[in-house]
């Protein structure tokens, strides 16, 4: 590579380069971006798609902002990366007192890592290292409900839904855990007190051996794209304090504003024990992630007998990431994200409304920024990804989810033309 765009070579991408969830044998098309701004992509061949998916839920101020620019120009003229066993610097400390200045107390302790999935197998490992240290090693296993997606490494998969998840040929292998139904309770609607009966049966007979309950707070992403009720959630911590068992919340695609508040636990007033967070931490523009925890519970592990927590990666802190997420942070709550937010969740309830009428559909939901219509049957995805991209925007449906997460700062054009097509493309199904 010289310095210059140049015109991508699909032959060499088809025959050597294995995309997310994709097959060798007889690749998906893929469509090759040489430049990203505010909500577009462009394309090599000059179209311009408008952006639906905020880069898998990420870049939540648009793409090549000239703020996040300049912070990692700042950054990296003066140094990308240093190991952060044994060393520190500021983007890391800084980044650790704006994340726990807008997480709800005690959450005091932030442990920094590089992806998602990993800040999931960190708290999990922090929750098993946790009872180890209270002498209580017994309880190792891990509770979640189904419909829930947290991430595609191994202990990260045993907490997917087997079906949904994506992760059912790895269930002979995986770590078996205990699964309560699916939340049937909608998000908006009137609580039923039964939803919970599943959870607290499970939790009433294997407490003893259960060391956390894992759950995305009010909405699951990749598992279903499902908004259940808050008052789960708060059955959920008050059970979990019953029985003396941690509860961890998977805000890594809800966090950062996405549901109308910052975290989605917010909806139900809750703290968990554990929370990780990632995907728009930086705005998109570098992986990271975090898990934070309690004082009790960070000095509780690091009192146990293996006197430390034991896990560490190669690019935990990494400066450069760092400091993006700080500048990323300091934008959102300087932004009027909260109107903006609620701005495109208006305009989704009313612009898909329309896809209700249409035979394929099952159904329509809308939380936050998040626009999910649901099918009957999954449809030919490949030619309803190809139909959307001759339509000019980028939305990535699977299994019988179409689904958008645009950027807040999306403008009214902008947003009005991709709900538009969306809906047309769902309609000539």
């Amino acid at each position: 590579m010289n310095g210059k765009i140049e015109n991508p070579d699909l032959d060499f991408d088809r025959q050597h380069i294995w995309h997310p969830y994709s097959t060798m044998l007889s690749p998906p098309p893929v469509y090759p971006v040489t430049a990203a701004s505010g909500s577009r992509l462009t394309l090599a061949d000059g179209r311009e798609l408008v952006d639906g998916m905020s880069s898998w839920w990420s870049v939540i101020h648009g793409y090549n902002h000239p703020r996040l620019n300049r912070a990692a120009h700042e950054q990296i003229g003066a140094f990308a990366h240093v190991m952060f066993g044994g060393l520190t610097h500021n983007p890391a400390i800084e980044l650790a007192k704006r994340l726990i200045a807008i997480t709800p107390e005690p959450l005091d302790k932030v442990f920094l890592c590089d992806s998602g999935s990993v800040a999931v197998e960190i708290a999990i490992k922090m929750a098993i290292q946790y009872w180890h240290a209270r002498r209580r090693p017994g309880k190792h296993k891990l509770l979640t409900i189904r419909g829930g997606y947290h991430g595609d490494t191994f202990a990260a998969m045993s907490v997917c839904d087997p079906v949904t998840g994506m992760h059912e040929i790895f269930t002979e292998v995986l770590p078996r855990q205990y699964f309560a139904p699916r939340p049937e309770c909608r998000f908006g609607e009137p609580w039923d007190e039964t939803d919970i009966q599943g959870l607290a049966g499970l939790l009433a007979e294997n407490h003893g051996s259960i060391a956390a309950l894992i759950l995305e707070p009010v909405v699951q992403g990749a598992g279903g794209m499902w908004f259940y009720s808050p008052e789960y959630l708060k059955e959920a911590r008050r059970l979990c304090d019953a029985h003396e068992v941690l509860l961890i919340a998977d805000e890594i695609a809800t966090g950062f504003g996405r549901t109308g508040r910052l975290f989605a636990c917010e909806h139900a007033g809750i703290t968990p024990d554990i929370l990780c967070l990632g995907k728009a931490m930086t705005g998109g523009y570098l992986s990271l992630a975090a898990t934070l925890t309690s004082s009790l519970i960070a000095e509780t592990i690091s009192a146990g007998g293996a006197g430390c927590f034991m896990h560490g990666p190669t690019f935990m802190g990494n400066p450069l990431a760092c400091r993006i997420a700080c500048e990323s942070i300091d934008l959102l709550l300087e932004s009027p994200w909260r109107e903006r937010v609620a701005t495109i969740e208006n305009r989704l309830r009313t612009a898909l409304a329309p896809c209700r009428e249409f035979a394929a559909v099952k159904e329509v939901r809308v939380l936050g920024a998040i626009g999910v219509v649901e099918l009957h049957e999954a449809p030919d995805l490949r030619a309803l990804q190809q139909k959307l991209v001759d339509k000019l925007v980028w939305v990535r449906p699977f299994g019988r989810l179409v689904y958008i997460m645009p950027a807040y700062n999306i403008n009214e054009d902008d947003l009005a033309f991709l709900i538009g097509k969306m809906v047309e493309a769902v309609g000539e199904l």
